[in-house]
């Protein structure tokens, strides 16, 4: 590379550096501070690097109360709407791409409008509902909100992941004796790993942070509430506790972190062939 075309492309590194720079220093400061002592982390002169590390504000973490069952609670929600949306975007996805039936546009559009929809503006109708159907204080009611969260976008990645696996593979399978089920389970659905990976992502990482639903709907019952609800509330009698918070607040981030590593090589193949095709 020429060292004019170099020139030439430095300014869009240095603004690409900046901005990972600008989004990862507050995640950076989370963990530095989680591992800082007390006496550090309210000193008028903070330190990028801490001088003292110690595990202490983790072992205060773990040990509140709470903290082992709203983990659980959390887990629960999140895998129950996950299974839930990839099981029923599936059927309409494939529904949608390969069979032709009345209402099939309107279908799609409707999606579509589902997906841009700001679900905020749905808490007070869904916490009327919720009210009215005694589904107050209960996982199976945020389980069912979050699946209605992560459905739309489910169903357009893989519509499109579906569209573009060709008929004919499904088609030679059934001259072969293959069922259109059959089929589907043998030859396109294995082909479908890179468009589930990217659905199963999105909706890990946005059921696992959600806090609007799970603080409006989850009231009295307190042993029902998930992990973020918990975690703003995490104070003791002298106020709140900044190290256990950013301690619990990093064990918090771990799982979603480790979801996205171990399925990041499929995500920008399933986002993409969901975005183009179909």
């Amino acid at each position: 590379m020429s060292p004019r075309r170099t020139l030439r492309w430095l300014p869009l590194h240095a603004a690409a550096a900046l901005t990972v720079v600008i989004c990862l220093f507050p995640v950076y400061w989370m963990v530095a501070t989680a591992f800082k002592p007390s006496r550090d982390i309210q000193s008028y002169e903070p330190r990028l690097i801490p001088e003292e590390w110690t595990f202490e504000h983790f072992r205060t973490a773990v040990q509140a109360d709470g903290f082992a069952l709203f983990w659980r609670n959390s887990v629960l929600v999140t895998l129950g709407a996950v299974v839930l949306a990839l099981v029923v975007a599936l059927g309409a996805a494939y529904a949608v791409a390969r069979l032709r039936w009345r209402g099939r546009r309107q279908f799609v559009l409707a999606v579509f409008i589902a997906q841009m929809a700001p679900w905020e503006s749905l808490v007070i109708p869904i916490y009327i509902i919720s009210r009215d159907t005694g589904m107050l204080d209960r996982l199976p009611t945020l389980t069912l909100v979050y699946f209605m969260i992560t459905l739309p976008f489910t169903v357009v990645v893989l519509r499109g992941f579906i569209a573009g696996i060709p008929p004919e593979l499904e088609e030679a399978a059934q001259v072969d004796g293959c069922t259109r089920v059959g089929a589907f389970r043998r030859i396109a659905f294995p082909l479908l790993a890179p468009g589930l990976m990217a659905t199963s992502l999105f909706g890990f990482i946005t059921a696992w942070n959600e806090f609007t639903y799970a603080n409006f709907l989850i009231i009295k019952q307190q042993d029902s509430r998930t992990l973020p609800v918990w975690l703003s509330s995490f104070q003791t009698t002298f106020g709140t506790d900044w190290g256990a918070t950013m301690a619990a607040s990093t064990l918090f981030a771990l799982p979603a972190l480790v979801v996205f590593l171990a399925l990041q090589r499929h995500v920008t193949s399933g986002l993409t062939a969901g975005g183009v095709k179909g």
